[in-house]
């Protein structure tokens, strides 16, 4: 049986926040500076995770090594930049859940890709108030490298093997188990199509946030 954790970190976008509203906005935004209609918006729900580069080969077709990829990703980000939290909220049940953690003054913390320049002010507009925030431009290395894991438990006065680390992509899992910490997968977040997040190394999988929150309150 895996031990109750004393602090937990999350992954931001698809894990603790559903961003993907206003990041779909802005991808189809960048799909209208083209003259392109609209993209569904489960297509780009699923490719969210992946980042930005991610968002413009989806809406453009252009990879990175295209000359034009640069380009277009500065317009993705600034159309998102415009409105981080215009649509986006936490996912249903972790409000209960920070509230009791927080009442209980246990630590918690958030380790990101997403640049700080969007995931500050998106933290500030929901109000969360995490014990450590890193973001993808905090180090010279992100996730799947552990090191962000460990600034954070580092900031929250913690030592690794008492967090766990809860996200919604394999490289989530993978920067998880490098860093000595518990590795949770999240099924509700954004995966794409065909791929089975119970075959990532983690250590527990929970299909819904309820099942997620449920077993971190039990023992309270």
């Amino acid at each position: 049986m895996t031990h109750s954790p004393s602090a937990l970190l999350f992954d931001l976008d698809g894990t603790l926040v559903d961003t993907a509203p206003d990041l779909a906005r802005a991808t189809n935004a960048l799909r209208a500076h083209h003259g392109l209609e609209p993209l569904p918006y489960p297509l780009i729900r699923a490719q969210v995770s992946n980042g930005g580069s991610a968002l413009v080969a989806l809406a453009l077709g252009l990879d990175k090594a295209h000359q034009d990829h640069d380009e277009a990703r500065q317009f993705l980000l600034d159309a998102y930049g415009q409105a981080v939290a215009e649509e986006s909220c936490l996912f249903p049940h972790l409000d209960r859940l920070l509230e009791r953690w927080e009442a209980r003054r246990l630590p918690w913390g958030i380790v990101t890709n997403k640049p700080r320049a969007y995931a500050a002010p998106l933290v500030d507009a929901l109000g969360l108030t995490p014990g450590a925030l890193l973001c993808a431009d905090d180090l010279p290395v992100r996730k799947p490298a552990p090191d962000p894991l460990w600034a954070a438990a580092e900031q929250l006065t913690v030592t690794p093997g008492q967090c766990w680390y809860i996200g919604d992509h394999l490289r989530d899992m993978q920067a998880a188990r490098a860093a000595g910490m518990v590795a949770v997968a999240v099924g509700y977040g954004y995966i794409e199509e065909g791929e089975d997040y119970r075959q990532w190394p983690a250590d527990l999988w929970f299909e819904t946030c309820e099942a997620l929150v449920e077993a971190l309150l039990e023992p309270a």
